[in-house]
C-alpha cells in the first residue's frame, strides 16, 4: 500500500546521485518540459536542477552552461518536430499533393490542442535576439529545413515554382503557430487551415488528371 499522495505531474524530484547518462537524461527531460511550457528565460538552472531531482554540480557536469542546455533542447523539438513531419507524410505515400495537404491538417489538430505552447523555434527566436547566437542557428537551421523540405515536395508534385509555394507554405505555418497562441487552444481559426493550405496548393500545381496515379502521375 502506497503511503502520501502520488505526486503531481510535473513536481520537483528529491535530489539523489545518478550516473551521467542517466542526470543528464533527467536534466534534459525537465529542461524540455519547463522551457516550453514557461519560457526559456523565465526558467533558472534551480528549477531545472529540483525538477530533474538532481544536484546542481551534476547539470555543470552534463551541461558547461544553461545555453549549451537550450541548445540540447532545441535539439530534441527537432527531432520530435521531424518524427511528427514523417509521421503525417507516412499516411499517403507516393503523393506529394495529398501530403502537403495531411501536414496542415496535422498542423492545425496540434495547434487546437489544449496545452499547445507554439513552436519551440519561434519562442526561443524572440528571447535570443542575437542571430549569431548559438541558440538562434538551431532556429536558423530548423526552418531552412522546413523550407527545403517543403519545397522538394512541392517540386514532387509539379509545381512550377517549387520554392514559391514552399514559402507560402512555411508562412502559413508560421501563422498557425502565432494564432495556437493568441487565440488560445480550441479558439484559434484553424479548422479553415487546411482549406487555405489546399487553396494555395492547387493554385501551384497543374491540374490533376483524374485518371493518374499518386501525386499525378501515370
Amino acid at each position: 500500500m502506497k503511503k502520501g499522495k502520488d505526486k503531481p505531474e510535473g513536481a520537483a524530484r528529491p535530489a539523489r546521485r545518478m550516473p551521467g547518462a542517466e542526470a543528464q537524461s533527467c536534466l534534459l527531460d525537465a529542461a524540455v518540459e519547463l522551457f516550453h511550457r514557461e519560457g526559456v528565460r523565465a526558467v533558472g538552472v534551480d528549477a531545472v536542477v529540483r525538477q530533474a531531482g538532481v544536484n546542481k554540480m551534476s547539470l555543470y557536469r552534463q551541461f558547461a552552461s544553461k545555453d549549451e542546455l537550450v541548445s540540447a533542447y532545441l535539439r530534441r523539438k527537432d527531432e520530435e518536430f521531424w518524427r511528427f513531419w514523417e509521421d503525417s507524410l507516412s499516411r499517403h505515400p507516393g503523393d506529394p499533393r495529398r501530403q502537403m495537404v495531411q501536414l496542415f491538417v496535422d498542423m492545425a489538430a496540434k495547434a487546437a490542442a489544449p496545452g499547445y505552447r507554439g513552436c519551440p523555434f519561434v519562442n526561443v527566436a524572440a528571447e535570443f535576439p542575437d542571430p549569431e547566437h548559438p541558440v538562434r542557428l538551431l532556429v536558423i537551421a530548423n526552418k531552412a529545413k522546413l523550407n527545403e523540405r517543403l519545397a522538394a515536395l512541392a517540386e514532387s508534385a509539379g509545381a512550377a515554382d517549387p520554392q514559391w509555394l514552399a514559402s507560402a507554405l512555411a508562412l502559413l505555418i508560421e501563422g498557425a503557430y502565432a494564432a495556437s497562441q493568441t487565440y488560445g487552444p480550441g479558439n484559434g481559426p484553424f479548422d479553415v487551415l487546411p482549406s487555405v493550405a489546399e487553396r494555395l496548393i492547387e493554385a501551384a500545381l497543374p491540374p490533376k488528371d483524374p485518371f493518374s496515379g499518386p501525386g499525378g502521375h501515370p
